[in-house]
């Protein structure tokens, strides 16, 4: 469902294929993991944040630009979700990085979206 719309809206809309980027939090987090994974050659880039990730599932984005957030004092969705994740991209080599807030929990969208670098990092981000 996810995926009509995303390409309903790339249709619809004058949207620059080669920059649609794709972020979401907690559960979206999650859904973005897997939407990236389902759809790897769609996004120009992806930034999860404090959500759960499929490891086994690493090799299919392993080429695209990845920035993970999260809170080291997360109790809803545990760091551990994160750093598993991008331990499995590393070791496909992929191109990764990952934002730890030490004294932040569930809502660490706040500081990633609040940081002016993420968005220079992002709209350096191109398909070509």
């Amino acid at each position: 469902m996810l995926s009509a719309l995303v390409d309903e809206v790339i249709e619809k809309y004058p949207i620059d294929k080669n920059r649609v980027y794709l972020t979401g939090l907690s559960m979206g987090g999650e859904g973005a993991w897997r939407l990236a994974i389902h759809r790897p050659k769609t996004f120009a880039a992806l930034a999860p944040i404090c959500g759960v990730g499929v490891p086994s599932q690493a090799a299919k984005i392993c080429d695209m630009p990845i920035w993970v957030f999260h809170g080291a004092k997360d109790g809803v969705v545990p760091l551990k979700y994160s750093t598993s994740m991008v331990d499995a991209l590393k070791a496909v080599e992929g191109n990764v990085r990952l934002t730890v807030y030490p004294e932040v929990g569930h809502a660490s969208w706040a500081p990633a979206y609040n940081d002016p670098e993420f968005y220079k990092w992002l709209m350096s981000q191109s398909l070509e």
